[in-house]
This record gives structure tokens, sequence and C-alpha cells, in this order.
């Protein structure tokens, strides 16, 4: 019987489903580790007064094992992009060290740690970026080549549909390609643009497309934007 208790212990843990006393395995804590991933990525939707509020120990704990599911699917933090695909800000989606660190915390038995370690800067203030303001759209539907060159800030889905994945890139007349987003379990209900850290410069004659049939909005800061479809 001592064996058959032990092997449901082990089973759980593996599982991601906590037995009645957690079994801790892992040195990852709440209080050093995982409220620092929250503060960059979660709390600003998951705030204290949120319907599902995710800032203290007592308020994640209960969801540990959901959390890991979301993050591991990419479902949450929903930012509807591929991360490392473009260069964009700000970049919300997580790591997939963030990933990792998340997932074996769950499995290591979700520890709280040592409450003087939560970060001094409140949740809400750390990790969000200014949004800058657009000025021109140049629409596109699949594939364009642009007439005139300009300075990318950004792109805009125009979907009312989910996109399970739409890679979007620009080949420029020289023949290089540079990655512009990467669409990934996009919900258009966000309707979000996704911000170039940098703008991106594309001279006339470059040819932007999608991997899969998809409108959407070049926006720049620049005076003129013409593209051939």
């Amino acid at each position: 019987m001592k064996g058959t208790g032990r092997l449901l212990s082990l089973l759980a843990v593996v599982s991601g489903v906590a037995p009645a006393h957690d079994i801790i395995t892992t040195k990852l804590t709440f209080t050093r580790d995982i409220s620092r991933i929250f503060a960059r990525h979660c709390v600003v939707c998951h705030s204290e007064i949120a319907t599902i509020p995710l800032v203290t120990y007592e308020e994640v704990r209960p969801w540990a094992v959901s959390i890991k599911e979301q993050v591991l699917s990419r479902a949450m933090p929903p930012f509807g992009a591929v991360k490392g695909f473009g260069r964009l800000m700000p970049d919300e989606a997580l790591s997939q060290e963030d990933i990792t660190i998340i997932a074996a915390w769950v499995v290591g038995g979700a520890p709280q740690g040592d409450p003087g370690q939560l970060p001094k800067v409140p949740p809400t203030q750390v990790g969000r970026t200014p949004v800058r303001p657009m000025v021109e759209r140049c629409v596109v539907e699949t594939r364009a080549v642009l007439r005139n060159s300009l300075q990318a800030s950004g792109i805009k889905p125009l979907t009312n549909r989910t996109v399970a994945s739409a890679r979007v890139v620009a080949t420029l007349p020289d023949g290089r390609m540079v990655p512009l987003v990467w669409l990934y379990n996009y919900d258009p209900k966000f309707a979000r643009t996704f911000q170039f850290a940098e703008p991106v410069f594309l001279p006339a004659g470059t040819v932007v497309s999608a991997s899969a049939p998809l409108e959407y909005a070049i926006e720049s800061a620049s005076a003129s934007v013409e593209a051939n479809r």
C-alpha cells in the first residue's frame, strides 16, 4: 500500500495535478521567479480588480495547473504572434525560458518562497512601453508591391477571424527578406497593432506578402504609402 501511495503521488506531480500535500521538488519559487514573469506579462490584465487576479501567491496557487497548460500552448498571454519573428515593441509573448520556468515551478509543487523576495515595483508598472502613434496606412490583401518607399512602424491585422498561422515578410528589391510579424492563434477581438521596435525601411519595389490569405495594414509615419496588389 505504501508503494502504491508513493507511485500515485509521483504520477500526480509529473502530470501537473497537485496531490493533497504538495511534494516540493524545485528550487523555483513564486516570490523570486514567477512573480516577476507575471509582473511583466500577466498582471496588466489580471490585476487586483480583475475577475481572475494573479498578483499574490494566494491568488495564483489555485490556478497553477491551468496556468501551466495555458502558457505551454501559448494561449496565454494572448499576444497573437511568435516571439522573435520580427522585432516588435512591446513584445509581450513569453520567452521559451519563461514558459519552462513556469512549467517547472508548477510540476515541482508550486512553492511560495520568501515573501521578502517579491518585486519592489508595483506589478502594473513593470515592463510597459509607451505606444507610439501611427499616421499612414497601406492596406494589403495577402500580397502587394510597394510603389513608394516607406518607414514601416507596425502591422495591424484587418481580419474578423482567428488566424491560426500567417507569416508576413518583406522581400526587398535586392532579394533580401525581412521578417515583419508571424501571427499565431491571433484573436481579432484584441484588434492590436504589432509595432516594430524600430522603423523598418521598405524601398519602392518591395514585395510584402503573407503566407496565408490575410488582409492587413502596414502603418507608417511617412507621408506617402501606395501599393500595387
